[in-house]
């Protein structure tokens, strides 16, 4: 009993905080004509700004959806709004529209940092279902998905801290997110490094081709292989990777044959810090420094809006006022 009162002090102290990470004004005026103007069922839309707050308040408070405050109307509504914008792509295409518009002023930097992070899963999902309907010729149509191969759609992978995801980002030099990236949190980041540079695409406002290749790529010593140095030099992209000691002491060892050490400026790797910055920063929000979406895309989707707004705070000017 005591619990359920200490519950409903802390919900209501949270309900209290009206305006708290909610759009500025400056901010709704960015992406208000970017929203679908049109249900598509014949009804008309419940208010844009109310749902995408009530979006960003379980998004920051990490609460279970039925838990939304009365003022930002149903949880149905938001919940829907939200999956439905996940599944159209509409939250992809507002963060790409604000990427588009800082690269043609010139604000974006193009020296991108690459690293990762995991967040825990906050409970253990559901039994796998069914992976398809039952046919002829199953045995006794029992058919079932299995659980290693779902965790693994699902980017979950079991680690340490049990079932994880991790995020793999590449940011501008202003440490915001031009790439996004899930992978069972037990991936090496190596091994997501080509999907991450393979997801920065920034439109060009008017003609022309989409921006794909940074000026350099700063990356610490998980990215150190040849894979990955390689690949970089023949598009042009400078790396900037510590070599690991294990791959020095290696070709200290073969002396001549080893050739010579990759190049390395340390003043410029101490810009990496930017992509650390940026995981603190989408970590204030609850529902992304640990992970309670069951789906993999619904917590992308996460991601990407909370990527959203810091690209606005940046680009309006509310990123001192407007904390989550």
């Amino acid at each position: 009993m005591i619990r359920h009162g200490q519950d409903s002090i802390a919900g209501l102290i949270i309900d209290l905080v009206a305006g708290r990470g909610e759009l500025t004004d400056a901010a709704w005026r960015r992406i208000e004509p970017l929203l679908p103007q049109v249900d598509g069922r014949g009804r008309p839309w419940r208010d844009h700004r109310q749902v995408v707050n009530g979006v960003l308040w379980r998004l920051r408070t990490g609460a279970p959806w039925r838990d939304l405050p009365d003022r930002f109307g149903p949880w149905q509504t938001a919940y829907e709004r939200f999956a439905r914008w996940e599944a159209d792509g509409t939250w992809a295409r507002l963060l790409e529209h604000v990427q588009v518009r800082d690269d043609a002023v010139g604000r974006a930097e193009w020296t991108v940092s690459v690293d990762s992070t995991s967040s825990r899963l906050h409970h253990q999902p559901s039994p796998p279902a069914r992976s398809r309907r039952p046919q002829k010729g199953d045995v006794n149509g029992d058919e079932l998905e299995d659980p290693g191969r779902s965790q693994a759609r699902q980017a979950l992978g079991r680690s340490r801290g049990g079932l994880t995801t991790k995020v793999h980002l590449a940011v501008d030099g202003r440490g915001l997110p031009l790439s996004i990236v899930l992978t069972p949190g037990n991936v090496n980041d190596a091994t997501a490094f080509g999907q991450v540079l393979d997801g920065i695409r920034t439109p060009r406002l008017g003609t022309g081709r989409p921006r794909t290749t940074p000026d350099r790529v700063l990356g610490d010593k998980a990215y150190s292989s040849r894979a990955i140095r390689h690949p970089l030099r023949r598009r042009g992209i400078a790396p900037t990777i510590p070599e690991r000691r294990d791959q020095a002491a290696n070709r200290h060892r073969r002396g001549a044959l080893g050739g010579r050490p990759p190049a390395f400026d340390k003043v410029t790797y101490r810009d990496r810090n930017v992509v650390e910055r940026c995981f603190a920063r989408l970590k204030q929000f609850r529902a992304i420094a640990t992970r309670f979406d069951k789906l993999g895309d619904r917590y992308r989707a996460g991601v990407v809006l909370a990527s959203l707004i810091l690209w606005l705070r940046e680009s309006t000017g509310d990123h001192l006022s407007d904390r989550p």
